[in-house]
């Protein structure tokens, strides 16, 4: 497997937010994390990123163990997130936010290249590369975050939260965005409240509620299963 969390427990003070966690991410995949709010589907995501330490449990990265490792080292293995709620640099224009993306690389000769690719995927973004991030709209927002995480190069894209706060229409668009990103070759573990369109875009994924995994599968067999369809897809 690319990436394994194996058994993993966070404590914020005394509330415990995740009590014995275990995933995998294989290479290619779109692995989706489902569940309610307060599931702990973000604090496993900054854990896996290194912001926050675990008190137990271990994470493998290409057999590697990565639990200890400062954030900047884990994205200069591959592993980069999309954090919940955008984030992004609001006084930078939307090239500085870019550029921003790239600073744990070491070729600097390709970054304009790649700024290049981004605009390509994000044709929106081109159209306002001076304007500054904070001026953007939601959608527009959200696309920047994703086009500054795509250059740092991961070979494993954290996403939480992609469609948050966004219309029906943006969200199809982000959505076939991911597919695209993920056809490219990026593995794709995603965070996701909305788990009608999580469901449909990953290989599998896993049910969490309150800091445990209760559920986990191929991807369309849980959008079938009753339980999940009760109380996660409003059927």
């Amino acid at each position: 497997m690319l990436l394994e969390v194996n058994n993993l427990h966070v404590s914020y003070g005394a509330i415990r937010a995740l009590k014995g966690v275990s995933c995998q991410v294989g290479e290619g995949e779109i692995v989706a994390l489902i569940g309610a709010n307060g599931a702990g589907k973000t604090t496993t995501l900054r854990t896996i990123s290194g912001l926050i330490r675990p008190q137990e449990g271990t994470i493998t990265y290409k057999g590697k163990p990565i639990t200890k490792m400062p954030p900047h080292d884990i994205v200069s293995l591959g592993i980069c997130q999309v954090p919940e709620g955008r984030r992004v640099f609001t006084r930078m224009t939307v090239l500085e936010n870019l550029e921003m993306g790239a600073y744990t690389r070491k070729d600097s000769a390709n970054v304009k290249t790649d700024i290049q690719k981004v605009f390509q995927r994000f044709p929106r973004l081109e159209e306002r590369k001076t304007q500054l991030a904070g001026t953007l709209s939601g959608g527009e927002q959200q696309m920047l975050a994703m086009g500054r995480a795509l250059m740092s190069k991961p070979t494993v894209l954290l996403m939480d939260e992609p469609s948050m706060g966004l219309a029906p229409m943006l969200v199809q668009e982000i959505f076939a965005i991911i597919q695209e990103i993920n056809q490219a070759g990026t593995t794709i573990l995603l965070v996701e409240q909305n788990a009608h369109m999580a469901l449909s875009v990953a290989n599998r994924a896993y049910v969490l509620e309150t800091g445990e995994v209760v559920l986990s599968g191929p991807a369309n067999e849980l959008a079938d299963n009753p339980e999940v369809q009760k109380a996660y897809l409003g059927e």
